[in-house]
């Protein structure tokens, strides 16, 4: 059990560890989940203010177990609602699309006895990845991502209220292609009929969705986790050219692709082409590469490494 798991994740887990142990203690329930006690015992209080019948015994073969003679309430969940609470465990746990894992397992049984229709969307948000998530990131509102998400699935074009900056909206039509999350942010993948080019769309920027009665049809080679990782790599102000005396696959294992496109030279030497906004971040990056390389340009990024250079000599003397 990791430490950064959400009280939603825990919560579930604890639900299914009573559930398939009735008569479970406190201190039983501390240990499975890596908690303290009384962190615990505040997780059983979250079920209960949520109508789960969770009852105590006091003494030595005391424990927690669902009331006897009691069933669980029926799982009347919105679909904002539904998608919101996968959204939760996805951000605080994040083995919680392994049906293996406990709280999968358990979020598995709640969308199973979901109607299709408000457990469909929050199938498809469940089984994406958020692994990493990078400071700052902001998960979107469940509703509008509810939307997306069905638009997706089911290829209708969407009039869409976009915050490009504060106080600066924009009005676009784009056809929706798929949601997808990256180190905890929430991206939308889409042909821009207003810009006639395709777009990755912050969802948390998404102001405003209006679903039209138009099909919307991705492409057949569609790649989403490709597309993204090209769209963060390009369309920074300083252009970036590196030679790296190493094949292309060794290059991979070493550079992600949102930091460039990866272009065999030859059977020895790849060349890394991108773009950043930030050099001094970009050639820290850099010195994943376990091979001899050359920074070709930008001017910035050459100045960049030859200031790290210096750090690090002045910090070996």
């Amino acid at each position: 059990m990791t430490h950064d798991e959400s009280p939603t994740a825990r919560a579930l887990l604890l639900l299914e560890l009573i559930q398939s142990s009735p008569g479970i203690t406190a201190e039983r329930l501390a240990g499975r989940l890596g908690v303290s006690e009384r962190a615990a015992r505040r997780y059983v209080g979250i079920l209960r203010e949520a109508g789960i019948p969770v009852e105590s015994v006091r003494g030595p073969y005391g424990g927690y177990r669902i009331g006897r003679g009691l069933r669980l309430p029926p799982l009347m969940f919105t679909q904002a609602e539904a998608l919101g609470l996968v959204m939760a465990v996805l951000d605080g746990h994040h083995d919680s699309a392994d049906p293996a894992d406990p709280v999968g397992g358990a979020l598995g049984k709640i969308l199973r006895v979901l109607p299709e229709a408000v457990a469909g969307p929050a199938a498809a948000v469940r089984s994406l990845s958020t692994r990493h998530p990078e400071p700052g990131a902001r998960t979107p509102s469940p509703e509008t991502t509810a939307v997306l998400v069905q638009a997706c699935a089911g290829h209708r074009r969407l009039r869409l209220g976009y915050r490009i900056r504060p106080g600066d909206e924009r009005v676009m039509e784009v056809d929706p292609w798929a949601v997808v999350v990256r180190r905890g942010r929430w991206y939308l993948l889409c042909w821009s009929h207003t810009k006639n080019a395709r777009r990755v769309l912050r969802v948390d920027k998404v102001a405003g969705v209006e679903v039209l009665d138009v099909r919307a049809v991705p492409p057949a080679d569609l790649d989403p986790a490709e597309m993204l990782e090209d769209h963060l790599s390009a369309g920074w102000r300083h252009e970036v050219e590196v030679v790296v005396d190493a094949p292309a696959e060794a290059v991979a294992e070493w550079i992600p692709r949102s930091l460039g496109r990866r272009e065999a030279i030859d059977a020895t030497t790849t060349r890394l082409v991108g773009s950043t906004d930030e050099p001094d971040w970009y050639v820290r990056q850099l010195t994943a590469i376990r091979a001899p390389f050359r920074i070709v340009g930008s001017r910035e990024l050459r100045e960049a490494a030859e200031a790290l250079g210096r750090r690090l000599l002045q910090a070996g003397t």
